[in-house]
């Protein structure tokens, strides 16, 4: 109950359905009760009055007393059916109270959740997989609502029922009650043990269910590859196995449910059986009626379900408490990347990174060491390096996914950390290495870039990026909708959308992080040549491992193993026998016979 603690922030929010429902629950356990007393009085009134009805056989008062037995019992039949009718109007009442109460908890919790995630930074997304994050949203977060709404509601069910039933049979007769009551504390123990082997049992077949998902899931996404391996015989013979994998686990949980309404009903006649036995005694010794006998059947069978739902509550309680405790792991994780003065402005540009070193927190791996340049307002540089040489990092960094280790940056002559993030962020474009498409349409996919974006925006952004005639020759043009990840489209079409969606919102500081890696040469000349007008009144970091990249920028540094290796201009670096030259010379070479 402690993890589960975090939610009491919600009961207090809702606590007038709280406490609706569990007046509402009273009221439908008292119209529960009283055609228990009612039948006691049908039966009583026929088992007392027979002998006297048989007295004056032939008589014509016994007809009159045939037509008053009638109509007493016809007056009870009418008040039971009055009592189960009221009964169901409160237990209505009821799910429209508590369970209404869990779903908006559900509601509450799920954006709580969620609003947590997307404040939470890159490195958090590093240690933790989106399959686990999906899960705690959704799995887990359903069994905290059963805890909220089913075991909320059977519990005060249970108790308000007991707090009734209990001390009104006790005052009938105490002998009675305790033989009609002995099998249930018997039946709420053996349910809890079959529910937590049933539960257990319901977790192994859902990550069964999960693994199957998944294989078919890559299976189908990865159909290309696995037609042109010819592996269709061996993919079908794992499905096959992970089938009789989930075949197998339901199977077991299907003989320990068989076990269950069988105990219930066996423990119930049990009751039943001691009932009838203790109120024979009892009617022999003249204390009680055929009727007490009927009531106390009755009652037993009222009380069977509260107790058997007591094992049940107990294992969705551990249940929830488990989830809870995963879902409060990740609402515990603070955000370290925020911002003590808040600092909202318009920006130049100017981006100055004074000794920055970045040790990656998750991995422990340092990224960049003792790097130090000035971009001025307006001006373009390119940063070249091949894999793992820090490039993509000072991109994190420009747009503070990741705070520095050491030494610091500034933009417009503001240390970045004291600007509000939102407010940086909004006033810089992104194009990521690893591009991602929404399943929209393309015009949406580049409006997400801006949120107010004009539709002429969307169509020039789009030209800028040099796809505006691909997307035009689509049969929907911008409203084509793309398919999974952006999978419509070819690499560089992707790619070239990804810029649209930067350029759409005219961003101060423009980042590029390797963003025409997937297009060819001829492609990326075209995008370039268009991009020394984008680039013009804006800042701009282009960060490529291809030197055709870096040729437009005013001033380019090269990085290895984290650490600026040379700077300076295209022409400058060509005239040194170094690095950049290498790479130029190699690079050139292997593009040579494309163009031949």
């Amino acid at each position: 109950m402690k993890e589960l603690s975090y939610l009491n922030k919600y009961l207090l929010k809702y606590k007038y359905h709280l406490i609706f429902g569990l007046l509402f629950t009273i009221i439908s356990n008292i119209f529960q009760i009283v055609p228990g007393v009612m039948v006691r009085y049908a039966i009583d009134l026929v088992t007392d009055n027979i002998s006297v009805y048989g007295i004056f056989d032939g008589i014509e008062i016994q007809e009159t007393l045939y037509d008053q037995f009638a109509i007493n019992l016809v007056i009870y039949a009418l008040i039971i059916l009055l009592m189960a009718l009221l009964r169901g109007i409160f237990l209505f009442m009821v799910r429209q109270t508590i369970i209404v109460m869990s779903r908006l908890v559900e509601y509450d919790l799920k954006n709580e959740i969620f609003n947590h995630y997307q404040s939470l930074p890159l490195s958090f997304y590093r240690r933790n997989n989106t399959g686990d994050l999906m899960n705690r949203i959704s799995e887990d977060v359903s069994k905290v609502r059963m805890y909220l709404g089913p075991s909320i509601m059977y519990g005060i069910n249970m108790i308000t029922l007991f707090a009734l039933l209990i001390p009104y049979m006790l005052s009938i007769d105490v002998t009675l009650t305790l033989y009609s009551l002995i099998p249930l504390p018997i039946l709420s123990v053996s349910i809890y043990y079959v529910n937590n082997i049933i539960n257990k049992r319901s977790e192994e077949i859902q990550v069964s269910q999960s693994g199957l998902s998944t294989f078919v899931q890559e299976a189908f996404s990865g159909i290309r590859v696995l037609k042109s391996f010819t592996r269709e015989k061996d993919s079908g013979e794992q499905f096959e196995e992970r089938s009789n994998e989930y075949k197998d686990r339901s199977l077991e949980l299907t003989r320990v449910q068989s076990l269950f309404f069988p105990l219930i009903l066996g423990l119930i006649g049990l009751s039943t059986i001691l009932t009838v036995y203790a109120g024979s005694a009892k009617v022999i010794e003249g204390t009680l009626s055929f009727g007490n006998i009927a009531e106390f059947i009755i009652y037993v069978n009222l009380l069977t379900w509260p107790v058997t739902s007591l094992g049940w509550i107990s294992s969705i309680i551990q249940r929830a408490a488990a989830s809870q405790k995963r879902i409060n792991e990740f609402l515990l994780v603070e955000n370290d990347i925020v911002s003590d003065r808040k600092l909202i402005k318009e920006l130049d540009g100017e981006i100055i990174f004074e000794h920055v070193s970045l040790v990656y927190p998750d991995s422990g791996i340092r990224a960049l060491e003792d790097v130090s340049f000035t971009v001025e307002p307006g001006e373009s540089m390119a940063i070249i390096g091949t894999t793992g040489s820090g490039k993509s990092t000072i991109a994190n960094l420009i747009t503070r996914m990741y705070d520095v280790t050491e030494g610091k940056i500034y933009i417009d002559g503001e240390d970045i950390r004291d600007y509000e993030v939102m407010s940086l962020r909004s006033q810089t474009g992104y194009v990521p290495q690893d591009v991602f498409l929404f399943s929209d349409s393309i015009f949406n996919n580049i409006a997400f870039g801006e949120e107010e974006a004009s539709e002429e925006q969307i169509y020039e952004a789009a030209r800028q990026a040099d796809v505006y005639d691909n997307i035009i020759e689509f049969p929907n043009g911008f409203r084509t909708r793309l398919g999974e990840r952006g999978i419509t489209l070819s690499g560089g079409q992707k790619q070239r959308v990804s810029i649209a969606r930067a350029l759409v919102r005219n961003p101060k500081i423009l980042v590029m992080d390797d963003a025409l890696s997937a297009v060819d040469t001829k492609t990326e000349n075209m995008i370039l040549n268009s991009m020394k007008r984008i680039m013009q009144g804006r800042t701009t970091i282009i960060i490529s491992h291809r030197v055709s990249s870096a040729k437009l920028a005013d001033k380019i540094i090269v990085l290895d193993d984290g650490k600026i290796v040379e700077e300076g201009t295209n022409e400058s670096l060509l005239a040194t026998n170094g690095v950049y030259k290498e790479l130029y010379e190699k690079q050139m070479t292997a593009e040579q016979p494309l163009e031949n």
